[in-house]
C-alpha cells in the first residue's frame, strides 16, 4: 500500500504497526500546524480525512465498521454541552450574585460551574484517549473479513506498492562432469575444536 492510498482511501486494511506509524505521523504534523498561525489552522483541518482514512482501515481489520469512529466523536460533543451549560449556569450564577455585591459567591459560583465544565471535557478526552488505545491494541481479525484481505504484518510500511518480491531461482544440485569426477566434498557443519 503506497503513501497516497494510505492518508487517503478509507477502503482496506491496515495492521496494529500501520496504525500507530500513520497516527504518530499526523500528530506530529498536526503539532507543527499549531505553531503556523492562520495556514496551520488550515493544515489541521486538512489532516481530518488522513486520519479518519486510518481509523477506518484500523477498525475494518478489527471487523468492524467504520462509522464506529463517530461513538467517541458524539460523546466528546455531548461532554462538550453539558460543560458549557454548567459553565453558562456558573456565569449567570455570578452576574446574579455579583449584583448582590456577593464577591466571594459570584466567584465561587464562576469557579465551580468551570470546574464541572472540566470535568465533562476531561471525560470526553478519556473517552477519546481510550478508543484511540482500542483500535490501536487490539488484534485483527485473522484472514480476510468483509473488508478485504489480512494486511501484510510481516511486510514494512509502504510495502507492497510495486508488486512482491521477486523470488530466488531454485537451488540446483550440483551434477558430476562429464569426466566422471564426484563434486568436491562439502565441509563439515561444526569442525572440531583443536585446543
Amino acid at each position: 500500500m503506497d503513501w497516497k492510498t494510505f492518508f487517503l482511501n478509507a477502503e482496506g486494511r491496515i495492521g496494529r504497526r500501520d496504525f500507530w506509524i500513520g497516527f504518530a505521523l499526523i500528530f506530529g504534523a498536526s503539532l507543527v500546524a499549531g505553531m503556523i498561525p492562520l495556514l496551520g489552522a488550515l493544515i489541521s483541518f486538512a489532516l481530518i480525512w488522513p486520519q479518519v482514512c486510518i481509523n477506518a482501515k484500523r477498525l475494518h481489520d478489527m471487523g468492524r465498521t467504520g462509522w464506529l469512529m463517530l461513538a467517541p466523536f458524539g460523546v466528546m460533543v455531548v461532554c462538550t454541552v453539558i460543560g458549557g451549560l454548567f459553565a453558562g449556569a456558573g456565569a449567570l450564577g455570578a452576574a446574579v450574585l455579583g449584583a448582590a455585591d456577593a464577591d466571594n459567591a459570584a466567584a465561587g459560583s464562576m469557579l465551580a460551574g468551570m470546574g464541572v465544565m472540566s470535568v465533562f471535557l476531561g471525560l470526553g478526552a478519556l473517552v477519546s484517549f481510550g478508543f484511540v488505545l482500542w483500535i490501536g491494541l487490539t488484534p485483527g481479525q485473522v484472514g480476510d473479513n468483509r473488508f478485504g484481505p489480512e494486511p501484510d504484518r510481516a511486510a514494512p510500511f509502504g510495502a507492497g506498492a510495486a508488486g512482491p518480491a521477486p523470488s530466488a531461482p531454485a537451488a540446483t544440485s550440483p551434477s558430476p562432469s562429464a569426466s566422471g569426477a564426484q563434486p568436491p566434498a562439502e565441509p563439515p557443519a561444526n569442525p572440531p575444536i583443536v585446543e
